[in-house]
């Protein structure tokens, strides 16, 4: 395995650490689980026997993913920080950087959620994916979420455009805002994700619509939502792709 470097190492966050962004509220944690599974594949997920979580936060979505999967199922997930308020059922590594720490064609699923756009610059976010592509067999998938450039509230710091400045403009918008020192996120565009998908040999299919069917159905199965959802066709909701908050990708390695 090729070490790289630590992420506040590139070019575009050099002096600049990485800061923790995990999300510990436990119940949307599970939810977010339970959809991980409904857009993979109920079949594909109870077939994989190694699961990784890169970027694992709480730890409760692989120690959720462990308790539903089939009984000899192994999941590892990896950090640059240890925030867990979960620690059972899945194997925990600390990493510095986008290197992973597991031997070629390991895993069977890797999921990448909400990662890519904290790991740092596009130099960075290839490095991560070449890792990914690396770690995952080539019959296995990568589950793949990452927030819109262009949506109007910055998830991470909800700030109105935060996304859409300049890097030295959205520092500035941190500082004057007093909600940091530095912007330490690069959320990509619909394009901008295909691009580095095919630049690290990953053939793509974006599942952002089927995923917001999902969502809908787990999280009100019986709610007048469910049925506008129901009635909906998919071209109907591809016109929002523009604007929706975070694309979801399935990825397969091109090996």
């Amino acid at each position: 395995m090729n070490v790289l470097p630590p992420d506040d190492q590139h070019p575009r966050t050099s002096g600049q650490k990485r800061l923790p962004h995990a999300v510990l509220d436990r119940d949307s944690r599970i939810l977010k689980a339970k959809k991980i599974i409904a857009i993979v594949g109920q079949e594909r997920f109870f077939q994989a026997r190694r699961i990784l979580e890169v970027g694992c936060g709480s730890g409760v979505i692989s120690s959720t993913l462990s308790s539903l999967g089939s009984v000899d199922l192994e999941i590892d997930g990896v950090d640059i920080v240890d925030s867990r308020i979960e620690k059972s059922g899945y194997t925990f590594q600390l990493i510095g950087g986008t290197s992973l720490p597991f031997p070629d064609d390991y895993f069977d699923i890797v999921i990448t959620n909400h990662v890519i756009e904290h790991v740092g610059d596009e130099v960075a976010q290839n490095q991560h994916l070449q890792e990914i592509g690396r770690v995952v067999s080539p019959s296995g998938i990568v589950y793949l979420a990452v927030p819109n450039k262009w949506r109007l509230i910055e998830p991470h710091y909800r700030l109105p455009l935060l996304s859409w400045l300049p890097r030295r403009f959205s520092d500035r918008y941190i500082r004057l805002t007093r909600r940091g020192s530095h912007y330490d996120c690069l959320p990509l565009s619909h394009s901008k994700a295909r691009e580095l998908f095919e630049a690290s040999a990953f053939s793509s299919r974006d599942v952002t619509c089927e995923a917001m069917r999902r969502i809908i159905e787990i999280e009100h199965p019986s709610s007048f939502a469910q049925w506008v959802n129901r009635l909906t066709p998919n071209w109907a909701l591809r016109m929002f792709l523009p604007v929706i908050p975070t694309f979801i990708f399935l990825l397969h390695p091109e090996k």
